[in-house]
């Protein structure tokens, strides 16, 4: 098979919470407002017992009527019957309503609380989780959870619950007044329907379940195309891109036929089951109305509960099966809550302090070694200091490391063995909150959020006022380019920054980082997308800002950190050379042959002159 051609879609195997296991994870949602839940089922109960009541008057009426007497006298009773029925009939629709409105509450603050939490856990996952995931996917999954929260309580509550109290009050009435046959009769009619339903819907689970993954995979097939448009138009496969797309929703559609199909014969055998149970009560009633056992008002009243009754019995194979999606639903949105988070603080973490925050932390790594994977480890048994206060500058060819230091530094993951501490604090004893405050990024590859150049900048402080924010760009070399902007700092950048030029991205990054002014500075290739001229002037400003403040600068172009105080070049994980950059040169090694190269291409800047 062609690596660019459509393969067929497999299914995910993965374990599967019990309905039960879900409603039990779904409680402590709902039950955050007792009281309302307590009133609103009492609400329920009393709207059903105001609903059995309308067919018992109704048969009063009935039967104090008198065709051969015309006379006010004669009306008096079904006057007051008929008032007494009304009354019933508004207060069922009362109940009713005050039960929706009191429960409405309790239902958002579940769907919000536990989007909430997804969306806070998703945030604590590690960076493998991040970089393995696809949006799209993860991002329909919440979606259809939260729907399937409110589908799941409005069905349970408004449908099932009512039906189930309706068909015991109407069992305790048939049994009590009228002959044992009758409750037998409907007793074994909704049983059999229920049964009929819950297995013919449980097969249909599974199909269900089904759509649901073809569609996640056809959306993140989607979505991943939309990301990355320009490079499906780079290449010329928007065809393919179509093509790929058009496959998923084949076997989608396959999916969903079956689906239907089934459900019709669900619903063919429940009408089957309804209208056996309806025919033999009816029968019985009738016979009894005849044989004289039973009055006209009794066979009315009979025929109105049974209605009642299988009206909402009419939607239950519907609502059975509305809640079978809504539990798959919610289980897939749940799953991400049981991603494990591969790093999290100990239990006795405590606050990251740095001794002097005017000038940062002091860096040490301690025989570090580290691997994305067991067998692929990136650094072997590193150590190198970083003294407070002071700049390091990391080199070397791609792959040997480099950028790995930093996220070792934010703890995205943990070393396999050795330590990495800032002044004296071993990185896993503190909070990831305490540390990452304390430290600030300028990283090679740039991601802007899909809001204006004010809102990307203030990032690095929330709290930042405008005029700070423009001091932050200014020190950016970006306030040129702001005021050339019909809308300034109002002005949007697009999704992931794509309205920006690559060096533009940069530079806001940069004038994120300065506003956040943290303790420990990483730049990670700042400058790498930037003309010389621009490059020479922002840089006098990272030197600027880096003086006295411990700073890591990892960087290709060495004629940007010749200043550093100490310069360390990386080979396949390890330390190659250590010094200055005078005494690189002069020991004539790996940084030494590097600058020779990098010189014939591009004059050192010296960064001591003002610019022209």
């Amino acid at each position: 098979m062609s690596p660019l051609q459509p393969h067929q879609p497999q299914t995910t195997h993965r374990a599967y919470r019990a309905d039960w296991q879900i409603i039990r994870d779904l409680l402590p949602y709902l039950l955050a407002y007792k009281w309302r839940v307590g009133i609103a089922l009492l609400c329920m109960v009393a709207g059903k017992f105001a609903n059995l009541g309308v067919p018992v008057v109704l048969k009063n009426l009935i039967n104090s009527l008198d065709i051969n007497t015309v006379g006010a006298a004669a009306l008096a009773v079904p006057t007051g019957l008929i008032l007494g029925y009304g009354l019933l009939r508004l207060s069922t629709s009362l109940f009713n309503e005050l039960r929706e409105a009191l429960f409405a509450r309790v239902t958002q603050h579940a769907v919000r609380q536990i989007a909430l939490n997804v969306f806070q856990h998703l945030h604590t996952l590690s960076l493998r989780f991040h970089l393995a995931r696809q949006t799209g996917g993860v991002s329909r999954d919440i979606e259809r959870g939260t729907r399937a929260i409110q589908t799941l309580v409005s069905f349970s509550l408004y449908s099932i619950f009512p039906t189930l109290i309706e068909f015991l009050l109407v069992l305790g009435y048939f049994a009590y007044f009228y002959d044992i046959w009758y409750s037998l009769i409907t007793l074994g009619a909704l049983t059999l329907y229920m049964v009929y339903t819950i297995v013919v819907t449980e097969w249909r689970t599974a199909l269900r379940r089904r759509m649901n993954e073809l569609d996640t995979r056809a959306n993140q097939k989607a979505i991943d195309s939309l990301l990355n448009f320009e490079t499906v138009k780079y290449f010329g496969n928007e065809a393919f891109e179509s093509r790929r797309y058009d496959e998923n929703l084949q076997h989608y559609q396959k999916a969903a036929i079956v689906s239907q199909k089934s459900l019709a014969a669900l619903n063919l055998g429940q009408q089957v089951i309804i209208s056996i149970g309806l025919v033999l009560i009816i029968w019985r009633a009738a016979s009894g109305v005849a044989a004289g056992e039973m009055s006209l008002g009794d066979l009315v009243l009979i025929n109105t509960l049974m209605i009642q009754l299988y009206m909402p019995l009419n939607f239950l194979g519907v609502v059975y099966r509305e809640l079978k999606q809504s539990t798959a639903d919610i289980d897939r949105m749940f799953s991400i809550m049981d991603q494990n988070r591969e790093i999290q603080d100990a239990p006795d973490a405590r606050t990251l302090q740095i001794l002097d925050p005017r000038v940062g932390p002091a860096v040490h790594f301690d025989h570090v070694r580290f691997g994305y994977e067991p067998n692929r480890i990136i650094l072997h048994d590193l150590s190198f200091t970083i003294p407070a206060g002071t700049t390091t500058a990391i080199v070397g060819r791609s792959g040997a490391g480099k950028s790995t230091l930093s996220r070792l530094l934010f703890r995205f993951y943990d070393v396999q063995s050795g330590r990495i501490t800032l002044d004296g604090q071993d990185v896993r004893d503190v909070t990831q909150a305490s540390l990452r405050q304390a430290i600030g990024i300028v990283p090679q590859d740039t991601v802007l959020f899909n809001d204006t150049i004010a809102y990307n900048i203030r990032y690095g402080r929330p709290d930042a006022s405008d005029e700070e924010i423009m001091q932050a760009a200014r020190a950016a070399q970006m306030d040129a380019f702001i005021e050339q902007l019909p809308e300034g700092l109002a002005t949007q950048v697009g999704e992931r920054g794509l309205k920006l030029s690559g060096g533009e991205k940069q530079r806001l990054a940069i004038a994120r980082t300065l506003l956040k002014r943290p303790g420990l500075l990483i730049f990670d290739e700042a400058t790498s997308a930037l003309d010389t001229r621009t490059e020479r002037a922002l840089q006098r400003e990272i030197w600027q800002l880096a003086r006295n403040r411990t700073t890591l600068i990892i960087a290709h172009r060495l004629s940007t950190i010749t200043h550093a105080d100490q310069i360390l070049v990386m080979d396949h994980g390890r330390i190659a050379e250590q010094g200055t950059h005078a005494q690189l040169l002069a020991a004539g090694g790996v940084y030494a042959s590097m600058w020779d190269m990098q010189k014939r291409e591009v004059p050192a800047p010296d960064l001591s002159e003002p610019l022209a």
